[in-house]
Protein backbone atom coordinates (compact mmCIF):
# COMPACT_ATOMS: atom_id res chain seq x y z
CA UNK A 1 0.00 0.00 0.00
CA UNK A 2 1.54 3.43 -0.68
CA UNK A 3 0.39 7.36 0.55
CA UNK A 4 -0.45 9.25 -1.80
CA UNK A 5 -2.27 12.79 -2.52
CA UNK A 6 -5.36 13.45 -4.79
CA UNK A 7 -3.20 16.14 -7.31
CA UNK A 8 -6.04 16.68 -9.77
CA UNK A 9 -8.80 14.23 -11.72
CA UNK A 10 -8.42 12.67 -14.93
CA UNK A 11 -11.00 12.58 -17.68
CA UNK A 12 -11.28 9.89 -20.96
CA UNK A 13 -14.32 9.83 -23.35
CA UNK A 14 -12.62 6.87 -24.91
CA UNK A 15 -11.88 3.67 -22.85
CA UNK A 16 -12.52 0.07 -22.38
CA UNK A 17 -15.93 -0.51 -21.71
CA UNK A 18 -15.20 -2.23 -18.17
CA UNK A 19 -13.91 1.35 -17.43
CA UNK A 20 -17.18 3.56 -17.66
CA UNK A 21 -18.62 5.05 -14.97
CA UNK A 22 -15.15 4.65 -12.70
CA UNK A 23 -13.88 7.53 -10.95
CA UNK A 24 -10.25 8.02 -12.16
CA UNK A 25 -8.00 10.50 -10.10
CA UNK A 26 -4.18 11.42 -10.20
CA UNK A 27 -2.03 10.47 -7.37
CA UNK A 28 1.38 11.98 -6.17
CA UNK A 29 3.33 9.41 -4.02
CA UNK A 30 4.39 10.70 -0.42
CA UNK A 31 7.24 8.17 -0.42
CA UNK A 32 10.30 9.46 -2.06
CA UNK A 33 11.90 6.84 -2.76
CA UNK A 34 9.13 5.07 -4.56
CA UNK A 35 9.81 4.03 -7.90
CA UNK A 36 6.81 6.12 -9.71
CA UNK A 37 5.95 9.40 -8.57
CA UNK A 38 2.58 9.67 -9.54
CA UNK A 39 -0.41 6.95 -10.65
CA UNK A 40 -3.30 7.34 -12.17
CA UNK A 41 -6.31 5.51 -9.53
CA UNK A 42 -9.44 4.06 -9.38
CA UNK A 43 -11.05 5.90 -6.52
CA UNK A 44 -13.62 3.17 -5.12
CA UNK A 45 -14.04 5.60 -1.99
CA UNK A 46 -14.88 9.31 -3.26
CA UNK A 47 -11.14 10.73 -2.69
CA UNK A 48 -10.95 14.45 -3.27
CA UNK A 49 -8.28 16.26 -4.85
CA UNK A 50 -5.43 17.94 -1.83
CA UNK A 51 -6.58 14.66 0.59
CA UNK A 52 -4.03 12.40 1.23
CA UNK A 53 -5.02 9.02 0.48
CA UNK A 54 -3.86 5.37 0.83
CA UNK A 55 -3.63 3.91 -2.74
CA UNK A 56 -3.38 -0.39 -3.27
CA UNK A 57 -1.88 -1.69 -6.79
CA UNK A 58 -2.04 -4.86 -8.64
CA UNK A 59 -4.31 -7.79 -8.08
CA UNK A 60 -5.36 -5.90 -4.84
CA UNK A 61 -6.78 -2.87 -6.78
CA UNK A 62 -8.61 -4.74 -9.21
CA UNK A 63 -10.77 -6.70 -6.28
CA UNK A 64 -11.24 -3.40 -4.56
CA UNK A 65 -13.18 -2.18 -8.06
CA UNK A 66 -14.95 -5.30 -7.99
CA UNK A 67 -13.60 -7.39 -10.87
CA UNK A 68 -10.56 -8.91 -11.48
CA UNK A 69 -10.62 -8.92 -15.13
CA UNK A 70 -10.61 -5.06 -15.36
CA UNK A 71 -7.63 -2.99 -16.69
CA UNK A 72 -7.13 -1.27 -13.52
CA UNK A 73 -3.63 -1.39 -11.32
CA UNK A 74 -4.22 1.50 -8.93
CA UNK A 75 -7.12 2.29 -6.27
CA UNK A 76 -7.68 4.52 -3.71
CA UNK A 77 -9.22 2.67 -1.16
CA UNK A 78 -8.37 4.61 2.35
CA UNK A 79 -8.54 8.87 3.28
CA UNK A 80 -5.71 9.32 5.54
CA UNK A 81 -7.06 11.10 8.73
CA UNK A 82 -6.01 15.02 9.00
CA UNK A 83 -3.79 14.72 12.57
CA UNK A 84 -1.50 11.85 10.87
CA UNK A 85 2.26 12.27 10.22
CA UNK A 86 4.69 10.73 8.26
Amino acid sequence: MLAAKVIDNIWSTRKAESLIGLKLMIVEVLDDKAAVSRLIAADVIGAGIGERVLVTTGSAARRMVGDDNIPVDAAIVGIIDEDCTF
